[in-house]
C-alpha cells in the first residue's frame, strides 16, 4: 500500500492549527520532524517544545488529491499556506526498516553496544545490551560516546563508579562490566532511574552492585570514578557538588558540552582539577581530569 505525504516547512506557532487542520482533512497520521538538526534541552514539564525550524508531515490514504488537498487546506487557513511539497510514498516493514539502522556500536577497545536483535560482533569482548529508545541515552549521541570512550580507557577494577544524571544507566552499566566494583546513579526523572534499572538487569547486573537514587536521596560519598553527562549550565552551577562527589586522587569526566561552552565548564573545575586536554567529537566535547588530593 501506498500513501501522500504533504511536507510542510512550518514554525512553532503554526503546528497546532496546521495539525488540527490536516487531521479535520483525513490525515491518518501527522508527524514532526527537526529540519535543521537543532538540540531541544530541558523542556519544562508537560510542554512538548519544537524545533524554530520544523517540518511536518502528513499522510493520506493514495487515492487523495493532492491539489485538491492543498487547496481545501488553504481555505481553513484563510491564507497563503507555509513553503511545503507532496510525494507518494511507498509501504514498508517500518519496524525492521527501524531496527536496521541501529547496528552494534564499538567504543574504545573493548566495549561493544549490541541491540537485542543483533548477534554480538566480537563475544568475548565487553558486550552492553541495549536498545534504541526515545531518551535516556543509548550510545549514538556523540556525548554518551565521548564518554563510553574513555571508560574503555579507565582502570576500574575495584572501583566505585558514580553516573550523575544516569538516564538509561548505559554508563554506569557499562563501567559495571569493563569491571567496577559497585556503581551507583542519581537522575531527576524516576522514569530513568526505572530504565537504568530494567537494563542493569538485562545485562545481568545484580542489583546491589548498582544503586539509584533522586538527587535528594544520593549518599555523599566520594567515588573513585564519576561520570557526569547532563548539560553545561547544570555543570557549572553543581561543581562545588560533584567535585565533592569524587575521591581526592578521584577521576571525572563531564559531558554533555558544547564546544563554545568548554572555556567555562573547564574554568569551574580547574580549581580542584588537574584536567586533561579537551576530547571533541561532532561539536560536542568531553572535559576530564583527576582530583587533586
Amino acid at each position: 500500500m501506498s500513501w501522500l505525504q504533504i511536507r510542510l516547512a512550518i514554525t512553532p506557532d503554526q503546528a497546532e492549527a496546521l495539525e488540527d487542520q490536516l487531521l479535520q482533512l483525513g490525515a491518518v497520521s501527522v508527524t514532526f520532524m527537526d529540519a535543521e538538526d537543532q538540540p531541544i534541552f530541558e523542556p519544562d514539564l508537560n510542554t512538548t517544545p519544537l524545533w524554530s525550524h520544523t517540518h511536518l508531515l502528513a499522510l493520506f490514504e493514495a487515492d487523495t488529491d493532492p491539489d485538491a488537498l492543498l487547496a481545501h487546506l488553504q481555505l481553513l487557513r484563510g491564507g497563503d499556506l507555509p513553503e511545503h511539497q507532496t510525494e507518494v510514498i511507498e509501504d514498508q516493514d517500518w519496524e525492521r526498516s527501524w531496527m536496521d539502522n541501529f547496528q552494534p556500536m564499538r567504543f574504545g577497545h573493548r566495549l561493544w553496544i549490541v541491540p537485542s536483535w543483533h548477534a554480538a560482533p566480537e563475544p568475548d569482548a565487553v558486550n552492553l545490551l541495549l536498545d534504541p529508545g526515545l531518551a535516556f541515552g543509548t550510545g549514538t549521541h556523540p556525548t554518551t560516546a565521548l564518554c563510553l570512550e574513555w571508560l574503555d580507557a579507565q582502570t576500574l577494577d575495584d572501583r566505585l563508579l558514580l553516573d550523575f544524571g544516569c538516564g538509561s544507566g548505559i554508563l554506569a552499566i557499562a563501567g559495571l562490566l569493563l569491571g567496577a566494583r559497585q556503581a551507583v546513579g542519581t537522575d531527576i526523572d524516576p522514569q530513568a532511574l526505572d530504565a537504568s534499572r530494567d537494563n542493569a538487569e538485562r545485562n545481568g547486573i545484580a542489583p546491589e552492585r548498582f544503586t539509584l537514587y533522586l538527587p535528594e536521596q544520593l549518599p555523599q560519598e566520594p567515588a573513585d570514578v564519576v561520570v557526569a553527562n547532563i548539560l553545561a549550565g547544570p555543570l557549572v552551577s553543581l561543581a562545588r557538588q560533584i567535585t565533592a562527589l569524587v575521591k581526592p586522587g578521584g577521576r571525572l569526566a563531564l559531558s554533555g558540552i558544547l564546544a563554545e561552552q568548554a572555556d567555562e565548564v573547564r574554568g569551574a573545575y580547574s580549581g580542584a582539577f588537574d584536567l586533561d586536554p579537551t576530547a571533541d567529537k561532532d561539536g560536542w566535547v568531553r572535559i576530564s581530569g583527576v582530583r587533586r588530593s
